[in-house]
């Protein structure tokens, strides 16, 4: 299975004298090669909705709502940024109870869910800069933690580990990215298993106006295990379409998703804003 993504031109916009580093993706989750620039802060902010979203682990299955989901870049050098991104409240309206191997921890009284969003820590190294003939070139290494727990039906109570190769050229008024790495997936059934998962992307995206943006993506992994894949860490795929509006150092999306497996949401939307600025000084 292949995933293509659509990116968009990263705009570059004045904040006094300074100059705001568009390098994140909202509202797409491919990651841009570019990093936030030394001594600046990236706030990324939002809310989420998938329609039939699938808990294979607990065998829930409903409408999710993310409320407040968070992001934090920090510019901590010309070429390098830390990263920190989670969410405040998860809620699930449970519409199915199927069969799951963890279905029996479940604490859940009525017909919804909620906990917090796992947190996910990371940093991003760009290693080659862009120019005419090349485009620029980084890896993104991140750790998700296991803030939400099994009992909600919502978390898996394991830690990840990502690594990702990131890639972004400029050709005119368009922007290609693309990522491409792994993933080691913790078995959420049994603590000494674990599932090498293959992730990837390709975007696009074209700047239709000043200061406005259209974008769309492909995104997901792949399982790579022979046979049938450890529960909960299954092949998934989304498809993103949407639109930037960048006004300052404020910039506005909002998009749609598609899931392409049957283990993905049928259709959902996001909506949220970013917002650069300076925050301290790098020597």
């Amino acid at each position: 299975m292949t995933r293509v993504m659509l990116k968009l031109v990263l705009g570059v916009v004045m904040m006094g004298l300074a100059v705001p580093a568009w390098a994140q993706s909202r509202p797409l989750v491919t990651e841009d090669p570019e990093t936030v620039s030394p001594g600046q802060i990236l706030l990324e902010a939002g809310i989420d909705y998938s329609r039939e979203a699938f808990f294979p682990v607990s065998g829930l299955k409903g409408n999710l709502m993310r409320l407040g989901t968070l992001g934090l870049s920090f510019g901590v050098s010309s070429i390098a940024e830390i990263q920190i991104d989670g969410g405040l409240r998860n809620r699930l309206s449970i519409t199915n109870r199927l069969a799951g191997p963890l279905a029996r921890m479940l604490d859940i009284t009525g017909d919804s869910t909620a906990d917090v969003e796992d947190i996910v820590v990371g940093a991003k190294v760009r290693f080659v800069s862009e120019s005419v003939g090349r485009p620029s070139l980084a890896v993104r290494f991140a750790t998700r933690l296991p803030n939400a727990g099994n009992e909600s039906g919502l978390g898996l109570d394991t830690t990840d580990f990502a690594l990702a190769l990131a890639m972004g050229k400029t050709i005119q008024q368009v922007r290609v990215v693309g990522n491409a790495g792994f993933v080691i997936l913790g078995d959420p059934t049994r603590g000494d298993r674990q599932n090498d998962v293959f992730i990837y992307g390709l975007s696009v995206a074209r700047a239709i106006a000043n200061g406005a943006e259209v974008v769309a993506e492909l995104n997901g992994r792949a399982n790579t295990r022979t046979g049938t894949a450890i529960v909960g860490t299954e092949s998934r795929a989304a498809m993103r379409l949407g639109s930037r509006l960048t006004r300052g150092p404020v910039r506005l999306d909002a998009a749609v998703l598609f899931g392409i497996t049957e283990r993905d949401p049928t259709w959902g939307f996001t909506t949220g804003l970013t917002w650069v600025f300076n925050a301290f000084t790098v020597k």
